[in-house]
Order: structure tokens, then C-alpha cells, then sequence
């Protein structure tokens, strides 16, 4: 005859267990560690919020405007014409003392292998006029024709005639992309894309 294997059964906690102080607050502490790493993951790789600080996009964005910046798009295809985006400074900039990670704000004007020219108030992409309604006013410079090299951008502000712009220091390198502007969530009653 077999031997009765006998099991101890672990206590199970009364239905009416409450939870200690200690025992909750590992469980917050647990669950605030979790909200954090999603939240730094998040940022880093997938959306973040700016704020605009200067006029240099109006009438398009507005000084205050708070918007969301998506980072995956570009992972899949490179910037477009027409896109507004967030990018660090590049080196032009940083050398006259832009902190590297002092974000700007602009609009895609010319990729890679376009020719960009500004004259007679008019900008000008492989020799087509840009019909451009969400510029503030014409630029009143001129900008001898440029060609965009490999893996760079060349950027303007909406505010022709008040932004720190490709057409001042150059090309954006692609690797100084942090993402594309997608929609504005303040202030309330301007919500939307942009």
C-alpha cells in the first residue's frame, strides 16, 4: 500500500486581508517605476512636448504654443517637403554658442539634391516658384541658388523676415532631426494639426 503523500496548503490570506502600509507602498513604488520607463521610453522614442519660444514660424505657430513632436515617421522615410521640424543646432550654430540640445523649430524647404534660391521676394526650389500661404510676408532678401548635399536639409521659418534659418547658416544635417511637429495641444482654442 502507497504511502498518503501529505501536502501542506499555503495559508491563503483571510478575505478580509488588508494590506500593509509597507506591502502598498511597494506596490506604488513598483507601479511609479513602470509609469516613469514608459514615460522616459515614450520620449525618447516615440513623442515628446515642445514649447515654441520665438516668432520665428508665425503666423503658423505662435510664441507659446505647445506642441507634440512625433519621432517614428522618420524611421521609415525622410523628411518631406513641407514638414515642420524639431532639430538640435548644428555645428554653425553651436560654434557661435547654441547649446547643442537648444532645440529650433522650421520648415522643410529643400532635400537632398534640390536646388534652393531666394529673389525678387520670391523662394525658389529647382527653379519653380513656392506658392507659400503660410508665410508671414515675401522675404526681402535675396539667396544666390544652393544645392543641398547628401543627407541635409535646408530649412526656412514661416516668418521669412525674422528667422535664424538655413538661408542664414546653411544646411541641417539629417542626423540633427529630432521629429516632426503633428499636432498643437495648447493653447485650447487652437488645438489641432499644424
Amino acid at each position: 500500500m502507497k504511502s498518503e503523500e501529505k501536502t501542506e496548503a499555503k495559508p491563503s490570506k483571510p478575505q478580509n486581508y488588508e494590506k500593509s502600509f509597507w506591502e502598498k507602498t511597494k506596490e506604488n513604488l513598483v507601479i511609479l517605476a513602470i509609469a516613469l520607463g514608459l514615460s522616459l521610453l515614450i520620449r525618447t522614442l516615440i513623442a515628446e512636448p515642445r514649447f515654441i519660444p520665438s516668432d520665428s514660424m508665425f503666423p503658423t505657430l505662435e510664441i507659446g504654443d505647445r506642441l507634440v513632436i512625433e519621432k517614428v515617421s522618420y524611421y521609415f522615410r525622410p523628411p518631406q517637403f513641407g514638414d515642420i521640424i524639431v532639430f538640435n543646432p548644428p555645428s554653425q550654430l553651436q560654434e557661435i554658442g547654441y547649446a547643442a540640445d537648444q532645440a529650433f523649430i522650421k520648415r522643410v524647404i529643400g532635400q537632398p539634391g534640390q536646388v534652393v534660391e531666394v529673389k525678387k521676394g520670391q523662394v525658389y526650389v529647382d527653379d519653380q516658384p513656392l506658392f507659400e500661404r503660410y508665410i508671414a510676408e515675401e522675404p526681402n532678401y535675396q539667396l544666390l541658388p544652393v544645392k543641398v548635399p547628401e543627407n541635409s536639409y535646408f530649412v526656412m521659418g514661416d516668418n521669412r523676415n525674422d528667422s535664424n534659418d538655413s538661408h542664414v547658416w546653411g544646411f541641417l544635417p539629417k542626423e540633427n532631426i529630432i521629429g516632426r511637429a503633428v499636432f498643437r495641444f495648447w493653447p485650447i482654442e487652437r488645438f489641432g494639426g499644424v
